[in-house]
């Protein structure tokens, strides 16, 4: 089975913008994702922002270090908003800079899935030929049938698309409304025939999107549903990245994660 890689991510209000991944570096994490989504407010950072010479820095580092990077692309880039395509291409190319090895992109608020599929398939394609990984993400709109139809899609598409996956997202999850505070009833609905391949972990008390550190919200009083969380992801053989979405202060509260997530996976990664 393949090695599960533990991980954080870029943060809007870090300064500057590689300073979560300097912590990486210091703290040997062996994934990390880089998420530019800067806001109408000018909040956060955008592709632009890294230079040909510090993605050069950050590939050299990933390879010395053996980090697995994936990139997140920004929040609004929906295939059916204007400008999307640009969008798409600035992640892309940073993607590629880097030697990424995952994409992330969300599923649609309100489109028919079919249609979606079809919108993406230009971008699957491009994964595909760059021989890396797309990773489609639940939003907390998203429903277990969603996921489910989707792949369910792609099975039945011309040519084989194997390296398309859910990019499961925990505090989603836990935002479903049929599954509101719940997010084991929200992973009971996704059979083991649709691939899991990224998972952010954070946490929220089902009123909004908070992202709490793991550990640091419920799962503070009751680690139960991060325990049965880590059990179904062994009982799927999951071999993919999760990734900690925060930048909190204190910044340890990473490695705290980091280190209980570690503990509850390691008989998983035994096989």
């Amino acid at each position: 089975m393949s090695m599960i890689r533990i991980g954080n991510q870029t943060s809007k209000t870090a300064s500057p913008l590689t300073l979560p991944f300097e912590y990486a570096l210091e703290k040997r994490f062996d994934a990390f994702e880089w998420f530019p989504d800067k806001d109408p407010s000018g909040a956060g950072w955008e592709e632009k922002d890294l230079d040909v010479k510090t993605r050069h820095w950050i590939r050299d580092c990933g390879i010395k270090q053996d980090i697995r990077f994936s990139v997140h692309a920004p929040l609004w880039a929906d295939p059916f908003r204007f400008g999307a395509t640009t969008a798409f291409r600035a992640s892309l190319n940073l993607f590629e800079d880097i030697g990424a090895f995952l994409f992330n992109i969300h599923f649609p608020l309100e489109q028919d899935l079919r249609d979606y599929l079809d919108a993406i398939k230009p971008l699957i394609g491009h994964i595909d030929a760059k021989r890396g990984r797309l990773a489609v993400e639940n939003v907390p709109s998203t429903s277990p049938e969603d996921v489910n139809m989707f792949f369910a899609f792609l099975e039945k598409a011309k040519a084989p698309i194997r390296h398309v996956g859910l990019c499961l997202d925990l505090g989603h999850a836990n935002l479903y409304d049929a599954t509101r505070n719940d997010y084991l009833r929200y992973l009971r609905g996704i059979p083991r025939s649709v691939p899991v391949i990224h998972v952010p972990v954070h946490e929220n008390y089902g009123d909004t999107d908070s992202h709490l550190p793991i550990f640091s919200g419920p799962a503070a009083q009751d680690e139960s549903g991060v325990f049965a969380f880590a059990g179904w992801l062994k009982e799927r053989r999951f071999g993919g990245t999760i990734i900690l979405e925060q930048w909190p202060d204190p910044p340890g509260l990473l490695d705290r994660a980091r280190r209980k997530l570690a503990e509850m996976l390691i008989p998983c990664e035994g096989g």
